[in-house]
């Protein structure tokens, strides 16, 4: 099992009179994080899987809730996106049991179906647990071995099914692609043509690390725009990919309203496309390397709360940097390569113009970029 760091992290806020709410893809870790960090308590757990536990909760009163918690003074509900109308059950046992310490898990349609985070306003504390971390791989493994394993993880990602069975990595993130990756996605969309999802999802993982056009990938998908714009939300909000917008203050020539698509593992977007071929026989290396570095800062800055918004920058004249990092008013500037020669730099238009901090990341000194 890896250690996760949002285990410190909720362990910091406890005991709290807010529900603990972790979010996720599914197969992340959620139910495990959260069992490890009850570990040695006495506690109630809920199943949403137990059709009996969905039937009780479900538009349950306060006194059904009395005689459901009994003597417990820790509740984890797991799996809650399968309870009709838990968000308002939710509030009832925060507001009403005020001694009780809620523990509540849910994949990608918790979000999806937006039942939590109205009713819980002011009443939750709330997480995303993310694929594991470079960190937490390399705490598990030692630095050594996680070094040893980079171009690896550049094709399998960190999937805790996938790291957990070394040889067999292609057939479980198949698995995770056909059973798990859509189901909450066309479930919720209300989606009748799934494979024009997938189509377009292929499209976007074969773009990773290049700017998108919606209108290109209307025509290529055979959809429109808007169709477009609804499917990749909701592949957003299934935690498939995520979307870095454009950076723009004061050059009249910057790109302003482009974006740029990333997965947040590798091995999802190489199982998407089918190709698990070695590093150094691809010709998107380097897309692999950027899709790494700039999910691995992702998770850094959320589980480290460290506040920092992330852009990419380019210029109609396509000067452009990777990756722009927005932190207490300072910027910095990112390049990215998997071997820098010794003049690599930044546009000096940009490092002029934003007072930017330039910073080159490449095999060599990755490690200070991904572990913050």
């Amino acid at each position: 099992m890896y250690k996760r760091t949002l285990h410190t992290v909720i362990e910091s806020v406890l005991p709290t009179g807010r529900a603990i709410v972790v979010m996720g893809p599914r197969q992340v870790g959620k139910t495990t994080l959260i069992k490890s960090i009850l570990s040695g308590q006495d506690y109630l757990f809920l199943n949403a899987d137990d059709p009996v536990v969905k039937a009780r909760l479900t538009h349950v009163n306060t006194a059904e809730l009395r005689s459901i918690i009994g003597k417990y003074r820790v509740v984890f509900i797991d799996e809650a996106q399968r309870i009709p109308g838990i968000g308002l059950t939710l509030k009832l046992i925060t507001d009403e049991f005020p001694d009780v310490q809620l523990f509540v898990s849910g994949s990608s349609s918790f979000d999806l179906a937006g039942t939590v985070s109205e009713p819980l306003t002011g009443r939750k504390w709330e997480y995303v647990l993310y694929p594991v971390s470079w960190e937490e791989y390399e705490d598990k493994h030692g630095y050594l071995f996680a070094e040893q394993q980079l171009e690896n993880r550049l094709l399998y990602g960190f999937y805790p099914e996938v790291l957990n069975h070394p040889g067999e990595e292609r057939m479980y993130l198949e698995e995770l692609v056909n059973s798990y990756l859509y189901r909450d996605i066309l479930a919720y969309g209300e989606i009748r043509k799934p494979d024009l999802l997938e189509k377009l999802l292929e499209a976007l993982a074969l773009q990773v690390g290049s700017e998108v056009s919606y209108h290109e990938l209307a025509q290529l998908c055979g959809i429109d725009q808007k169709t477009v714009q609804k499917y990749i939300a909701l592949l957003e909000k299934g935690f498939v990919i995520f979307r870095l917008r454009s950076y723009s203050r004061n050059l009249r020539n910057e790109i302003k309203r482009n974006r740029k698509i990333y997965f947040y593992d590798n091995g999802i977007r190489n199982a998407v496309i089918g190709n698990f071929t070695d590093l150094n026989l691809r010709q998107d290396k380097g897309a692999l390397w950027e899709n790494f570095l700039i999910s691995e800062r992702l998770k850094q800055n959320q589980y480290k709360q460290t506040y920092a918004k992330m852009f990419f920058w380019r210029t109609k004249q396509q000067q452009e940097v990777d990756l722009v990092e927005l932190k207490d008013g300072k910027i910095t500037g990112f390049e990215f390569k998997w071997k820098a020669k010794p003049h690599t730099r930044l546009s000096r238009t940009f490092l002029k113009n934003y007072q930017a901090e330039e910073k080159i990341i490449d095999r060599s000194n990755f490690r200070e970029f991904v572990v913050l």
